[in-house]
Protein backbone atom coordinates (compact mmCIF):
# COMPACT_ATOMS: atom_id res chain seq x y z
CA UNK A 1 0.00 0.00 0.00
CA UNK A 2 1.53 3.39 -0.96
CA UNK A 3 2.16 5.72 1.98
CA UNK A 4 -0.34 8.52 2.52
CA UNK A 5 2.32 11.22 2.05
CA UNK A 6 3.03 9.90 -1.47
CA UNK A 7 -0.68 10.02 -2.28
CA UNK A 8 -0.73 13.61 -1.01
CA UNK A 9 2.27 14.53 -3.15
CA UNK A 10 0.61 13.00 -6.23
CA UNK A 11 -2.47 15.07 -5.41
CA UNK A 12 -0.30 18.20 -5.27
CA UNK A 13 1.03 17.39 -8.74
CA UNK A 14 -2.46 16.87 -10.15
CA UNK A 15 -3.57 20.21 -8.68
CA UNK A 16 -1.06 22.20 -10.77
CA UNK A 17 -2.83 24.31 -13.38
CA UNK A 18 -1.50 23.18 -16.81
CA UNK A 19 -2.04 26.51 -18.54
CA UNK A 20 -0.33 28.50 -15.82
CA UNK A 21 2.53 25.98 -15.77
CA UNK A 22 2.97 26.25 -19.54
CA UNK A 23 2.95 30.04 -19.39
CA UNK A 24 5.81 29.91 -16.90
CA UNK A 25 7.65 27.40 -19.11
CA UNK A 26 7.55 29.86 -22.00
CA UNK A 27 8.82 32.66 -19.77
CA UNK A 28 11.65 30.43 -18.58
CA UNK A 29 12.54 29.54 -22.16
CA UNK A 30 13.29 33.21 -22.78
CA UNK A 31 15.53 33.25 -19.72
CA UNK A 32 17.47 30.25 -21.07
CA UNK A 33 17.90 31.95 -24.44
CA UNK A 34 19.12 35.15 -22.78
CA UNK A 35 21.70 33.18 -20.81
CA UNK A 36 22.83 31.42 -24.00
CA UNK A 37 23.34 34.78 -25.69
CA UNK A 38 25.31 35.98 -22.68
CA UNK A 39 27.68 33.00 -22.93
CA UNK A 40 26.64 31.56 -19.57
CA UNK A 41 26.51 27.97 -20.88
CA UNK A 42 29.87 28.10 -22.66
CA UNK A 43 32.80 26.00 -21.40
CA UNK A 44 36.51 26.27 -22.21
CA UNK A 45 36.65 22.58 -23.12
CA UNK A 46 34.54 19.48 -23.62
CA UNK A 47 33.26 17.79 -20.44
CA UNK A 48 31.91 14.24 -20.11
CA UNK A 49 29.59 12.58 -17.62
CA UNK A 50 27.56 9.41 -17.26
CA UNK A 51 24.28 8.15 -15.82
CA UNK A 52 24.34 4.39 -15.19
CA UNK A 53 21.26 2.34 -14.27
CA UNK A 54 21.21 -1.13 -12.69
CA UNK A 55 18.67 -3.63 -11.46
CA UNK A 56 19.03 -5.83 -8.41
CA UNK A 57 18.78 -9.61 -8.23
CA UNK A 58 18.80 -12.22 -5.51
CA UNK A 59 21.51 -14.87 -5.38
CA UNK A 60 19.49 -17.07 -7.77
CA UNK A 61 19.22 -14.34 -10.43
CA UNK A 62 15.59 -13.41 -9.80
CA UNK A 63 14.64 -9.75 -9.68
CA UNK A 64 14.75 -8.22 -6.19
CA UNK A 65 13.54 -5.05 -4.54
CA UNK A 66 16.31 -2.92 -3.03
CA UNK A 67 15.67 -1.63 0.50
CA UNK A 68 15.86 2.18 0.38
CA UNK A 69 18.25 2.23 3.35
CA UNK A 70 20.69 0.03 1.42
CA UNK A 71 20.38 2.17 -1.70
CA UNK A 72 21.10 5.35 0.23
CA UNK A 73 23.96 3.73 2.15
CA UNK A 74 25.82 2.72 -1.00
CA UNK A 75 25.33 6.13 -2.62
CA UNK A 76 22.99 5.19 -5.46
CA UNK A 77 19.80 6.98 -6.42
CA UNK A 78 16.33 5.53 -6.84
CA UNK A 79 14.89 5.06 -10.31
CA UNK A 80 11.47 4.00 -11.60
CA UNK A 81 11.15 0.54 -10.05
CA UNK A 82 11.88 -0.65 -6.52
CA UNK A 83 14.45 -2.99 -8.08
CA UNK A 84 16.37 -0.13 -9.74
CA UNK A 85 19.44 1.83 -8.69
CA UNK A 86 21.17 4.65 -10.55
CA UNK A 87 24.66 6.11 -10.36
CA UNK A 88 25.75 9.47 -11.79
CA UNK A 89 29.43 10.26 -12.24
CA UNK A 90 31.04 13.61 -11.53
CA UNK A 91 31.59 15.59 -14.77
CA UNK A 92 35.20 15.47 -15.94
CA UNK A 93 37.22 17.07 -18.73
CA UNK A 94 37.50 14.92 -21.83
CA UNK A 95 41.14 13.86 -21.62
CA UNK A 96 43.09 10.82 -20.45
CA UNK A 97 42.68 11.82 -16.81
CA UNK A 98 38.98 12.59 -17.11
CA UNK A 99 38.12 9.28 -18.77
CA UNK A 100 40.27 7.46 -16.24
CA UNK A 101 38.41 9.27 -13.46
CA UNK A 102 35.03 8.32 -14.96
CA UNK A 103 35.98 4.65 -15.04
CA UNK A 104 37.53 4.72 -11.57
CA UNK A 105 34.48 6.43 -10.06
CA UNK A 106 32.13 3.79 -11.48
CA UNK A 107 34.42 0.99 -10.29
CA UNK A 108 34.81 2.55 -6.83
CA UNK A 109 31.05 2.98 -6.32
CA UNK A 110 30.25 -0.53 -7.52
CA UNK A 111 33.01 -2.07 -5.41
CA UNK A 112 31.78 -0.18 -2.34
CA UNK A 113 28.21 -1.35 -2.97
CA UNK A 114 29.01 -5.04 -3.31
CA UNK A 115 29.50 -5.89 0.37
CA UNK A 116 26.38 -4.17 1.81
CA UNK A 117 24.30 -5.48 -1.10
CA UNK A 118 25.63 -9.02 -0.61
CA UNK A 119 24.80 -8.80 3.09
CA UNK A 120 21.16 -8.49 1.99
CA UNK A 121 21.53 -11.35 -0.51
CA UNK A 122 21.44 -8.84 -3.39
CA UNK A 123 23.55 -8.05 -6.44
CA UNK A 124 23.52 -5.15 -8.91
CA UNK A 125 23.28 -6.15 -12.57
CA UNK A 126 24.21 -4.04 -15.60
CA UNK A 127 21.88 -5.15 -18.40
CA UNK A 128 19.29 -3.96 -20.89
CA UNK A 129 16.25 -5.84 -19.56
CA UNK A 130 15.60 -8.27 -16.74
CA UNK A 131 13.95 -11.59 -17.59
CA UNK A 132 13.59 -13.49 -14.28
CA UNK A 133 10.81 -12.00 -12.12
CA UNK A 134 10.92 -11.91 -8.32
CA UNK A 135 10.63 -15.28 -6.65
CA UNK A 136 6.99 -16.32 -6.32
CA UNK A 137 5.73 -13.68 -8.78
CA UNK A 138 5.25 -13.45 -12.50
CA UNK A 139 6.57 -10.53 -14.51
CA UNK A 140 2.98 -9.64 -15.37
CA UNK A 141 2.04 -9.46 -11.69
CA UNK A 142 5.08 -7.42 -10.77
CA UNK A 143 4.56 -4.89 -13.56
CA UNK A 144 0.78 -4.48 -13.23
CA UNK A 145 0.20 -4.67 -9.47
CA UNK A 146 -1.46 -1.39 -8.45
CA UNK A 147 -4.05 -0.03 -6.05
CA UNK A 148 -6.50 2.86 -6.12
CA UNK A 149 -6.16 5.20 -3.17
CA UNK A 150 -8.04 8.46 -2.73
CA UNK A 151 -8.97 8.30 -6.41
CA UNK A 152 -5.37 7.87 -7.63
CA UNK A 153 -3.94 4.75 -9.30
CA UNK A 154 -0.66 3.83 -7.59
CA UNK A 155 1.82 1.18 -8.73
CA UNK A 156 2.81 -1.19 -5.93
CA UNK A 157 6.40 -1.71 -7.10
CA UNK A 158 7.27 1.81 -8.20
CA UNK A 159 9.58 4.15 -6.29
CA UNK A 160 8.03 7.02 -4.36
CA UNK A 161 8.48 9.59 -7.12
CA UNK A 162 5.26 11.61 -7.36
CA UNK A 163 5.91 12.35 -11.04
CA UNK A 164 5.95 8.68 -12.04
CA UNK A 165 2.73 7.93 -10.16
CA UNK A 166 1.02 11.09 -11.43
CA UNK A 167 1.58 10.02 -15.04
CA UNK A 168 -1.16 7.41 -14.61
CA UNK A 169 -3.64 9.93 -13.26
CA UNK A 170 -3.49 12.94 -15.58
CA UNK A 171 -5.94 13.93 -18.31
CA UNK A 172 -3.22 13.09 -20.84
CA UNK A 173 -1.70 9.85 -19.53
CA UNK A 174 1.03 7.82 -21.16
CA UNK A 175 0.33 4.68 -23.18
CA UNK A 176 1.02 2.35 -20.24
CA UNK A 177 1.24 -0.75 -22.40
CA UNK A 178 3.72 -3.15 -23.95
CA UNK A 179 3.32 -3.63 -27.69
CA UNK A 180 6.16 -5.75 -29.07
CA UNK A 181 6.36 -8.85 -31.28
CA UNK A 182 4.37 -11.58 -29.48
CA UNK A 183 4.06 -9.39 -26.36
CA UNK A 184 1.01 -7.39 -25.40
CA UNK A 185 0.31 -6.07 -21.92
CA UNK A 186 -1.91 -3.27 -20.67
CA UNK A 187 -1.20 -1.69 -17.28
CA UNK A 188 -2.80 1.04 -15.18
CA UNK A 189 0.55 2.79 -14.60
CA UNK A 190 3.87 3.34 -16.41
CA UNK A 191 5.46 0.54 -14.37
CA UNK A 192 6.15 -1.66 -17.49
CA UNK A 193 8.90 0.83 -18.30
CA UNK A 194 10.74 -0.64 -15.30
CA UNK A 195 11.68 -3.62 -17.48
CA UNK A 196 14.56 -1.66 -18.96
CA UNK A 197 17.86 -0.15 -17.82
CA UNK A 198 20.35 2.02 -19.68
CA UNK A 199 23.55 4.00 -19.69
CA UNK A 200 23.42 7.66 -20.67
CA UNK A 201 26.71 9.36 -21.54
CA UNK A 202 26.78 13.17 -21.64
CA UNK A 203 28.98 15.52 -23.65
CA UNK A 204 29.16 19.22 -22.76
CA UNK A 205 29.82 21.33 -25.85
CA UNK A 206 32.40 24.13 -25.57
CA UNK A 207 30.15 26.80 -27.13
CA UNK A 208 26.38 26.53 -26.63
CA UNK A 209 25.67 28.26 -29.92
CA UNK A 210 27.29 25.31 -31.73
CA UNK A 211 24.97 22.76 -30.13
CA UNK A 212 22.87 22.24 -33.33
CA UNK A 213 25.96 21.07 -35.25
CA UNK A 214 27.04 18.64 -32.53
CA UNK A 215 23.47 17.41 -32.18
CA UNK A 216 23.13 16.79 -35.93
CA UNK A 217 26.27 14.66 -35.92
CA UNK A 218 25.08 12.72 -32.86
CA UNK A 219 21.87 11.77 -34.65
CA UNK A 220 23.86 10.52 -37.67
CA UNK A 221 26.04 8.12 -35.66
CA UNK A 222 23.32 6.94 -33.27
CA UNK A 223 22.31 3.92 -35.38
CA UNK A 224 25.75 2.34 -35.85
CA UNK A 225 26.64 2.88 -32.19
CA UNK A 226 23.31 1.39 -31.10
CA UNK A 227 23.84 -1.61 -33.42
CA UNK A 228 27.09 -2.46 -31.59
CA UNK A 229 25.47 -2.25 -28.16
CA UNK A 230 22.10 -4.04 -28.46
CA UNK A 231 21.44 -6.00 -25.27
CA UNK A 232 17.70 -6.67 -24.84
CA UNK A 233 16.52 -9.39 -27.27
CA UNK A 234 13.99 -11.15 -25.01
CA UNK A 235 11.30 -10.31 -22.46
CA UNK A 236 10.48 -12.28 -19.31
CA UNK A 237 8.96 -15.49 -20.73
CA UNK A 238 5.54 -15.15 -19.10
CA UNK A 239 4.92 -11.89 -21.01
CA UNK A 240 4.83 -13.67 -24.37
CA UNK A 241 1.57 -14.68 -26.02
CA UNK A 242 0.65 -18.27 -25.22
CA UNK A 243 0.64 -19.35 -28.87
CA UNK A 244 4.06 -17.86 -29.73
CA UNK A 245 6.74 -20.47 -30.45
CA UNK A 246 10.37 -20.04 -29.36
CA UNK A 247 11.39 -19.88 -33.01
CA UNK A 248 8.93 -17.05 -33.69
CA UNK A 249 9.99 -15.17 -30.57
CA UNK A 250 13.68 -15.27 -31.45
CA UNK A 251 13.10 -14.54 -35.14
CA UNK A 252 10.68 -11.63 -34.69
CA UNK A 253 11.95 -9.96 -31.53
CA UNK A 254 13.98 -6.75 -31.57
CA UNK A 255 17.66 -6.95 -30.69
CA UNK A 256 17.17 -3.85 -28.55
CA UNK A 257 13.66 -4.15 -27.14
CA UNK A 258 14.37 -1.23 -24.80
CA UNK A 259 13.49 1.06 -27.70
CA UNK A 260 10.14 -0.66 -28.23
CA UNK A 261 9.34 -0.75 -24.50
CA UNK A 262 10.05 2.91 -23.82
CA UNK A 263 8.04 4.07 -26.82
CA UNK A 264 5.00 1.86 -26.29
CA UNK A 265 4.79 2.50 -22.53
CA UNK A 266 4.98 6.29 -22.82
CA UNK A 267 3.43 7.07 -26.23
CA UNK A 268 -0.35 7.23 -26.60
CA UNK A 269 -1.69 5.52 -29.76
CA UNK A 270 -3.00 8.06 -32.23
CA UNK A 271 -1.34 11.00 -30.46
CA UNK A 272 1.94 12.82 -31.03
CA UNK A 273 4.83 10.54 -30.14
CA UNK A 274 6.54 11.84 -27.04
CA UNK A 275 9.31 9.24 -27.24
CA UNK A 276 10.95 9.27 -30.64
CA UNK A 277 14.06 9.78 -32.68
CA UNK A 278 14.49 13.55 -32.43
CA UNK A 279 14.41 16.12 -35.17
CA UNK A 280 17.34 18.35 -36.10
CA UNK A 281 17.12 21.95 -34.95
CA UNK A 282 18.40 24.96 -36.87
CA UNK A 283 19.56 27.04 -33.90
CA UNK A 284 20.19 26.65 -30.20
CA UNK A 285 17.10 28.80 -29.58
CA UNK A 286 15.06 26.24 -31.53
CA UNK A 287 16.33 23.54 -29.17
CA UNK A 288 15.04 25.52 -26.19
CA UNK A 289 11.68 26.11 -27.88
CA UNK A 290 11.27 22.43 -28.80
CA UNK A 291 11.37 21.56 -25.12
CA UNK A 292 9.05 24.41 -24.18
CA UNK A 293 6.41 23.52 -26.76
CA UNK A 294 6.53 19.76 -26.28
CA UNK A 295 3.30 18.23 -25.05
CA UNK A 296 2.98 18.49 -21.28
CA UNK A 297 2.17 15.25 -19.48
CA UNK A 298 2.81 16.14 -15.86
CA UNK A 299 2.97 19.85 -14.94
CA UNK A 300 4.96 19.46 -11.76
CA UNK A 301 5.04 21.85 -8.80
CA UNK A 302 8.26 23.84 -8.77
CA UNK A 303 10.31 24.70 -5.70
CA UNK A 304 13.44 26.80 -5.53
CA UNK A 305 16.57 25.19 -4.11
CA UNK A 306 19.00 28.04 -4.60
CA UNK A 307 20.50 26.63 -7.81
CA UNK A 308 21.33 28.71 -10.87
CA UNK A 309 18.97 26.68 -13.03
CA UNK A 310 16.12 27.47 -10.64
CA UNK A 311 15.97 30.69 -12.66
CA UNK A 312 14.26 28.59 -15.32
CA UNK A 313 12.84 25.88 -13.06
CA UNK A 314 9.54 25.38 -14.90
CA UNK A 315 11.36 24.86 -18.20
CA UNK A 316 13.71 22.43 -16.48
CA UNK A 317 10.72 20.50 -15.09
CA UNK A 318 9.23 20.36 -18.58
CA UNK A 319 12.52 19.00 -19.89
CA UNK A 320 12.10 16.01 -17.57
CA UNK A 321 9.39 14.64 -19.89
CA UNK A 322 11.09 15.70 -23.13
CA UNK A 323 11.62 12.05 -24.03
CA UNK A 324 13.90 11.85 -27.05
CA UNK A 325 16.55 9.23 -27.73
CA UNK A 326 19.10 12.04 -28.00
CA UNK A 327 18.32 15.32 -26.30
CA UNK A 328 19.85 18.72 -25.54
CA UNK A 329 20.24 19.74 -21.90
CA UNK A 330 20.85 23.17 -20.35
CA UNK A 331 21.54 23.35 -16.65
CA UNK A 332 23.96 23.76 -13.80
CA UNK A 333 23.91 24.29 -10.06
CA UNK A 334 25.71 27.62 -10.43
CA UNK A 335 26.65 30.04 -13.19
CA UNK A 336 30.21 28.75 -13.02
CA UNK A 337 28.97 25.20 -13.65
CA UNK A 338 26.28 26.05 -16.21
CA UNK A 339 26.56 23.99 -19.37
CA UNK A 340 24.90 22.96 -22.61
CA UNK A 341 25.24 19.25 -23.26
CA UNK A 342 24.00 16.35 -25.32
CA UNK A 343 22.50 13.38 -23.51
CA UNK A 344 22.72 10.08 -25.40
CA UNK A 345 19.89 7.78 -24.29
CA UNK A 346 19.46 4.78 -26.63
CA UNK A 347 22.17 2.50 -25.20
CA UNK A 348 21.25 -0.36 -22.87
CA UNK A 349 23.25 -1.26 -19.80
CA UNK A 350 26.37 -3.08 -20.96
CA UNK A 351 28.01 -6.29 -19.67
CA UNK A 352 30.96 -4.63 -17.89
CA UNK A 353 32.30 -1.28 -16.76
CA UNK A 354 34.95 -1.35 -19.47
CA UNK A 355 32.25 -1.84 -22.12
CA UNK A 356 30.32 1.09 -20.65
CA UNK A 357 33.32 3.42 -20.69
CA UNK A 358 34.05 2.29 -24.27
CA UNK A 359 30.62 3.59 -25.29
CA UNK A 360 31.25 6.85 -23.44
CA UNK A 361 34.66 7.24 -25.10
CA UNK A 362 33.34 6.48 -28.58
CA UNK A 363 30.43 8.89 -28.14
CA UNK A 364 32.68 11.67 -26.87
CA UNK A 365 35.44 11.03 -29.39
CA UNK A 366 33.00 11.22 -32.29
CA UNK A 367 31.50 14.46 -31.03
CA UNK A 368 34.96 15.88 -30.51
CA UNK A 369 36.23 15.13 -34.01
CA UNK A 370 33.31 15.16 -36.45
CA UNK A 371 32.28 18.82 -36.02
CA UNK A 372 35.86 20.12 -35.84
CA UNK A 373 36.82 18.41 -39.11
CA UNK A 374 33.49 19.19 -40.82
CA UNK A 375 33.13 15.49 -41.56
CA UNK A 376 30.78 14.75 -44.50
CA UNK A 377 28.55 12.62 -42.25
CA UNK A 378 26.82 15.95 -41.58
CA UNK A 379 25.14 15.62 -45.00
CA UNK A 380 23.42 12.28 -44.30
CA UNK A 381 19.71 13.05 -44.57
CA UNK A 382 17.65 12.90 -41.39
CA UNK A 383 15.11 10.36 -42.67
CA UNK A 384 17.88 7.88 -43.44
CA UNK A 385 19.43 8.39 -39.99
CA UNK A 386 16.03 7.81 -38.35
CA UNK A 387 15.26 4.69 -40.39
CA UNK A 388 18.71 3.28 -39.64
CA UNK A 389 18.13 3.87 -35.93
CA UNK A 390 14.97 1.77 -35.80
CA UNK A 391 16.51 -0.87 -38.05
CA UNK A 392 19.48 -1.09 -35.68
CA UNK A 393 17.10 -1.52 -32.74
CA UNK A 394 15.36 -4.36 -34.56
CA UNK A 395 18.30 -6.09 -36.20
CA UNK A 396 21.51 -5.02 -34.51
CA UNK A 397 24.54 -5.47 -36.73
CA UNK A 398 22.34 -7.01 -39.44
CA UNK A 399 20.57 -3.68 -39.93
CA UNK A 400 20.86 -1.56 -43.05
CA UNK A 401 23.15 1.09 -41.63
CA UNK A 402 23.98 4.28 -43.50
CA UNK A 403 27.15 6.37 -43.35
CA UNK A 404 29.10 8.96 -45.30
CA UNK A 405 32.84 8.50 -44.86
CA UNK A 406 35.63 11.05 -44.63
CA UNK A 407 35.96 11.08 -48.43
CA UNK A 408 32.29 11.95 -48.86
CA UNK A 409 31.32 8.49 -50.13
CA UNK A 410 28.07 6.85 -49.02
CA UNK A 411 28.92 3.64 -47.18
CA UNK A 412 26.71 0.66 -46.38
CA UNK A 413 29.34 -2.08 -45.95
CA UNK A 414 29.69 -2.50 -42.15
CA UNK A 415 33.44 -3.02 -42.38
CA UNK A 416 33.96 0.28 -44.17
CA UNK A 417 31.44 2.07 -41.96
CA UNK A 418 33.01 0.99 -38.68
CA UNK A 419 36.53 1.55 -39.97
CA UNK A 420 35.73 5.23 -40.45
CA UNK A 421 33.62 5.47 -37.29
CA UNK A 422 36.44 4.20 -35.09
CA UNK A 423 39.02 6.27 -36.97
CA UNK A 424 36.98 9.39 -36.20
CA UNK A 425 36.41 8.42 -32.56
CA UNK A 426 40.09 7.69 -32.06
CA UNK A 427 41.06 10.97 -33.70
CA UNK A 428 38.69 12.81 -31.36
CA UNK A 429 40.24 11.19 -28.29
CA UNK A 430 43.74 11.94 -29.52
CA UNK A 431 42.67 15.52 -30.16
CA UNK A 432 41.99 15.67 -26.41
CA UNK A 433 45.49 14.50 -25.56
CA UNK A 434 45.16 10.71 -25.41
CA UNK A 435 47.98 8.72 -26.98
CA UNK A 436 47.23 6.35 -29.83
CA UNK A 437 47.52 3.38 -27.47
CA UNK A 438 45.26 4.99 -24.86
CA UNK A 439 42.58 5.81 -27.41
CA UNK A 440 42.78 2.32 -28.88
CA UNK A 441 42.42 0.77 -25.41
CA UNK A 442 39.18 2.60 -24.71
CA UNK A 443 37.66 1.71 -28.08
CA UNK A 444 38.90 -1.90 -28.21
CA UNK A 445 35.80 -3.57 -26.68
CA UNK A 446 33.56 -2.05 -29.35
CA UNK A 447 36.06 -2.71 -32.14
CA UNK A 448 35.96 -6.39 -31.20
CA UNK A 449 32.18 -6.46 -31.55
CA UNK A 450 32.35 -4.83 -34.99
CA UNK A 451 35.23 -7.00 -36.17
CA UNK A 452 33.58 -10.28 -35.21
CA UNK A 453 29.92 -9.35 -35.57
CA UNK A 454 29.04 -10.28 -31.98
CA UNK A 455 26.84 -8.19 -29.67
CA UNK A 456 25.47 -8.86 -26.19
CA UNK A 457 22.02 -9.46 -27.73
CA UNK A 458 23.50 -11.95 -30.18
CA UNK A 459 25.30 -13.70 -27.34
CA UNK A 460 22.03 -14.00 -25.43
CA UNK A 461 20.14 -15.42 -28.39
CA UNK A 462 22.90 -17.96 -29.05
CA UNK A 463 22.77 -19.17 -25.44
CA UNK A 464 18.98 -19.51 -25.62
CA UNK A 465 19.14 -21.48 -28.88
CA UNK A 466 21.76 -23.82 -27.43
CA UNK A 467 19.53 -24.53 -24.43
CA UNK A 468 16.53 -25.11 -26.69
CA UNK A 469 18.54 -27.54 -28.83
CA UNK A 470 19.32 -29.46 -25.63
CA UNK A 471 15.59 -29.96 -25.05
CA UNK A 472 14.90 -27.18 -22.53
CA UNK A 473 11.64 -25.25 -22.44
CA UNK A 474 11.77 -21.64 -23.62
CA UNK A 475 11.39 -20.37 -20.05
CA UNK A 476 14.25 -22.54 -18.80
CA UNK A 477 16.39 -21.55 -21.78
CA UNK A 478 15.90 -17.85 -21.05
CA UNK A 479 16.54 -18.31 -17.34
CA UNK A 480 19.70 -20.32 -18.03
CA UNK A 481 20.96 -17.59 -20.34
CA UNK A 482 20.24 -14.92 -17.77
CA UNK A 483 22.00 -16.82 -14.99
CA UNK A 484 25.06 -17.30 -17.21
CA UNK A 485 25.01 -13.58 -18.07
CA UNK A 486 24.92 -12.66 -14.38
CA UNK A 487 27.65 -15.15 -13.47
CA UNK A 488 29.94 -13.90 -16.25
CA UNK A 489 29.31 -10.35 -15.12
CA UNK A 490 30.22 -11.10 -11.52
CA UNK A 491 33.62 -12.31 -12.75
CA UNK A 492 34.30 -9.44 -15.16
CA UNK A 493 32.20 -6.41 -14.17
CA UNK A 494 34.98 -4.28 -12.68
CA UNK A 495 38.00 -5.28 -14.74
CA UNK A 496 36.99 -7.34 -17.78
CA UNK A 497 34.94 -6.86 -20.93
CA UNK A 498 32.28 -8.60 -22.98
CA UNK A 499 35.05 -9.76 -25.32
CA UNK A 500 36.26 -11.99 -22.47
CA UNK A 501 32.88 -13.76 -22.49
CA UNK A 502 32.76 -14.55 -26.17
CA UNK A 503 36.43 -15.41 -26.20
CA UNK A 504 35.55 -18.45 -24.11
CA UNK A 505 33.34 -19.84 -26.86
CA UNK A 506 33.58 -20.05 -30.62
CA UNK A 507 32.14 -16.64 -31.54
CA UNK A 508 35.56 -15.04 -32.03
CA UNK A 509 37.29 -17.99 -33.67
Amino acid sequence: MPPSDLVDRVGDVLDVDPEAFQARVREDAEVVKEEIAAGTFDNPQAIVGLEYEFYATSDDGSLARVPRRVLEFVGFEKELGLHNAEMSTSPQPLNQYGLRAQEAEVQANLDAAMEPMAAEGLHLVSDGMWTIPPEGETATEYLTDSVTRDGAEMAANMSDSARYHAMANTDQPAGMRLDAPHVSLQAETVMPEALITSIQPHYQVPQAVDLPTYFRYALRFTAPLLALCVNAPVFPPDLYDADATPEEILADGWQESRIDVFESVLNVPGEQEKVRFPEDFDSVADAVDQVAEDETIVPMPVESGGRFDDEFAHWRRKHGTFWRWVRPVFGGSSREKANARIEFRPIAGQPTVRDTIAVQAAFAGLLENLPRTEHPLYDLDWETARDSFYDAAKNGLDADLAWIDADGDRVTDPRELYADLFEQAEAGLRRRGLSKDEAAKYLWPLRQRARHGVTPAGWKQARIREALDEGNSFENAVYAMQCEYIENQRETLLSGSFADWVGRGDELE
